[in-house]
C-alpha cells in the first residue's frame, strides 16, 4: 500500500510524501468542543473547489530515477488468485461485468497499453507531467490497482478483474519517481503530489462522468484539526457523493515511515492514535481494510471506526505494469522481489464490485450502492455486525448483486427485531412455573368435569331406552 504521510492533517498543507522521521510522535489530542478525535469536523462546503483548472502539474516536477521494469518478466502465473476465488467473481459476472460504467483510478497513472486494459482507458489528466494525461505509469502502482479493479479475463490463467468491462478514467496525482527542488528552498518535494491536487482530481473525475472513484492513497498523521487542504479534500469527497458518485478508499497500512506508525488498538475507539485520510470521512466513502487467505485481518491494515468493509489484500496477482502479462511481485531497484500486498489492492476489489452494482441496479443512488455493499458483506460475529478492524466484513459480490434489501423499497421502514429469550437474558427472570402449574390444574379440572357429564348423559339415555 502506497501510504502518504500528509502533514496536511496538521496545521499546514505539505506534499503527499514527507521525509521519514519528519513527523512528531502521534498523540491523542481531543479536538475542540469535545468532539472525539476519531471524528472529523463537519463538512465545510465553502471549501469545495467549484471551478478548478484542468489537471496539470502545479510545479515543474523532474524525473529523478528510472521507471520500474517488469517484476516477473511476463512469466506465466498458473493459478487463479485466491481473492478472485474467495469473492466468486466469475459467478458474479453472470449478473454484471461493469459494462458501461466509468471507474476513475486516481493514483500514479494507468498504463493504457496493457492488453488486459486495451481500449478501455480514458485519459483523465495528470498532476505530475501534464502532457502524459494520466496514461503513463512510471511507478506501476496505478496499473496494478486498475488490474485488480477491471482487468479483462486472461484465458490462459483464468485471472480476471472485479469489473472486467468497466471503462477506466486514469489520473496521475502522485509519483515517487518525480521530485521538485524549489530554487527558493521553500517548497522542496521529495516526490510528486499534494493533498489539494487530490481534491482537484476528485472534482475532475466527477465532471468527467465517473460513477465510481478508487483512491488507493492514504495519509496518516496524529489526530489534530485538519488543514485547509484537508478540508478541501473532505468537501470534494462529500460533493462527489452528492453528485451520485461512489468513492472507495484504502484504509491504510501500518508503516513507520508513513505516519501510521501506531495501530489504533485503543480500548476506546473514539480515542485513536492516528487518523487516516480520506478514510476518516467515513460518512462519504467506503474505506477498505485488508484480509488474508485464512480469513484474518492483515497485520498491516489500519483499524479505525471509519473502516467500512474488507477485501483480499495479500498475495495479490494483477497486471504487470511494464509487461504484457500478469505479476505477483514487485521488483525494487536491486531487482529484489516482494509480494504485492496492502489495503491499496483491497480497495479496487470493492471499487470493481461497486461498478458491478451500478450496472445491475442503475437506479440506486451512490449511498444506496454503498449501503448495499455493506449490508451484504460477511459480517463479523458480534452483536453489532461490524468492528473497527474490518468494518461490516469481507465483501460478497454475488450477494451484493442478487440480495433483495427491504431498505431499498419505496417508503420502507427499518424492521423492528422481535425480542427473543436467549442465554443472554437476565440471570433471574420472572419465573413462569406458577402460571404453568395453575393452567395445568385448570385444564385437568375441566377435563374431569366433561368426562363426568358424558358418563351421566350416557347412563340416562340407556335407562330411557329400557322404559
Amino acid at each position: 500500500m502506497r501510504i502518504r504521510k500528509i502533514a496536511a492533517l496538521t496545521a499546514v498543507a505539505v506534499t503527499l510524501v514527507t521525509a521519514p522521521g519528519a513527523h512528531a510522535q502521534p498523540t491523542t489530542t481531543t479536538p475542540p468542543a469535545g468532539r472525539p478525535n476519531s471524528q472529523p469536523p463537519p463538512v465545510d462546503l465553502a471549501k469545495y473547489l467549484r471551478n478548478p483548472e484542468p489537471p496539470q502539474e502545479d510545479v515543474d516536477y523532474k524525473k529523478h530515477k528510472n521507471c520500474i521494469t517488469s517484476g516477473t518478466g511476463d512469466r506465466r502465473i498458473p493459478n487463479k488468485p485466491w481473492g478472485q476465488m474467495q469473492l466468486r467473481l466469475e459467478e458474479a459476472h453472470r449478473f454484471a461485468t461493469g459494462k458501461g460504467v466509468k471507474l476513475a483510478i486516481i493514483d500514479t497513472g494507468v498504463n493504457e497499453k496493457h492488453p488486459r486494459l486495451a481500449g478501455r482507458v480514458i485519459p483523465g489528466g495528470d498532476y505530475v507531467e501534464t502532457g502524459e494525461r494520466g496514461v503513463v505509469d512510471c511507478d506501476g502502482h496505478g496499473t496494478e490497482v486498475a488490474g485488480v479493479a477491471a482487468a479483462s479475463r486472461d484465458d490462459e490463467t483464468g485471472f480476471v478483474g472485479a469489473a472486467p468491462e468497466a471503462q477506466i478514467i486514469a489520473y496521475r496525482q502522485t509519483s515517487d519517481y518525480y521530485k521538485f527542488e524549489d530554487p527558493k528552498k521553500v517548497d522542496n518535494r521529495a516526490s510528486a503530489g499534494k493533498v489539494d491536487t487530490l481534491a482537484k482530481a476528485i472534482v475532475a473525475a466527477v465532471k468527467d462522468g465517473a460513477q465510481v472513484i478508487n483512491i488507493s492513497l492514504t495519509a496518516c498523521a496524529p489526530p489534530t484539526e485538519p488543514s485547509t487542504g484537508e478540508r478541501e479534500l473532505q468537501a470534494a469527497v462529500h460533493w462527489a457523493v452528492s453528485q451520485n458518485v461512489v468513492v472507495v478508499t484504502a484504509a491504510g497500512n501500518i508503516d513507520a515511515e508513513s505516519g501510521c506508525a501506531l495501530q489504533n488498538d485503543n480500548q476506546n475507539p473514539n480515542d485513536v492514535n492516528v487518523v487516516a485520510s480520506p478514510p476518516w470521512y467515513s460518512e462519504d466513502v467506503l474505506s477498505v481494510a485488508s484480509m488474508n487467505s485464512v480469513g484474518a485481518v492483515s497485520t498491516f491494515s489500519v483499524w479505525g471506526p471509519w473502516v467500512s468493509v474488507a477485501a483480499p489484500g495479500e498475495d495479490i496477482v494483477t497486471l504487470d505494469p511494464n509487461g504484457q502479462g500478469l505479476t505477483d511481485a514487485n521488483a525494487n531497484e536491486n531487482r529484489q522481489l516482494s509480494p504485492i500486498q496492502g489495503t491499496s489492492f483491497a480497495a479496487p476489489y470493492v471499487a470493481g464490485v461497486a461498478a458491478l452494482v451500478r450496472e445491475r441496479f442503475p437506479k440506486l443512488t451512490a449511498r444506496q450502492v454503498m449501503d448495499r455493499i455493506k449490508a451484504t458483506a460477511q459480517h463479523p460475529g458480534n452483536p453489532t455486525g461490524r468492528d473497527n478492524k474490518i468494518g461490516y466484513g469481507m465483501i460478497n459480490p454475488v450477494a451484493a448483486l442478487t440480495a433483495e434489501l427491504p431498505s431499498e423499497r419505496p417508503g420502507a421502514k427499518p424492521a423492528t427485531p422481535e425480542q427473543l429469550m436467549t442465554s443472554l437474558d437476565p440471570l433471574n427472570p420472572p419465573s413462569s412455573t406458577p402460571m404453568i402449574v395453575a393452567l395445568a390444574g385448570t385444564g385437568a379440572g375441566v377435563g374431569l368435569l366433561l368426562l363426568t357429564m358424558f358418563i351421566v348423559h350416557t347412563v340416562n339415555r340407556n335407562r330411557a331406552k329400557r322404559v
